[in-house]
């Protein structure tokens, strides 16, 4: 199984950076799909979940700014972030798991870095 995040950067707040997660074949198609970021010294959350059905779930910090959506043809997940702010400075990572961000299936990969300078 591969998942791989990407995107991630340094960006002033205010801006926008979209973060994209290619997925293998089998699980994209049948699966929940995930963000989650860590930010230093925090546990990891779940920031915004997709289902093959089209449902979302987003944490109360990101909604209004965030948007995840899924191209089924690329077998790949994105995360829009707009108005960044510095709390929202962290590690991002995408998984399978549950909508709820309770479970997740693979062990996590190394996530991609977004930083956003005040």
């Amino acid at each position: 199984v591969q998942l791989q995040a990407s995107g991630g950067g340094l960006v002033q707040a205010g801006g926008s950076l979209r973060l994209s997660c290619a997925a293998s074949g089998t699980i994209f198609s049948i699966n929940v799909m995930g963000w989650y970021r860590q930010a230093p010294a925090k546990q990891r959350e779940l920031v915004a979940a997709l289902t093959s059905g089209g449902s979302t779930n987003y944490a109360d910090s990101v909604k209004g700014r965030f948007t995840i959506s899924r191209d089924n043809a690329k077998n790949t997940v994105y995360l829009q972030m707009n108005s960044l702010n510095p709390e929202d400075t962290a590690v991002y990572y995408c998984n399978v798991g549950s909508i709820d961000g309770r479970y997740v299936r693979y062990p996590w990969g190394q996530g991609t870095q977004v930083t956003v300078s005040s």
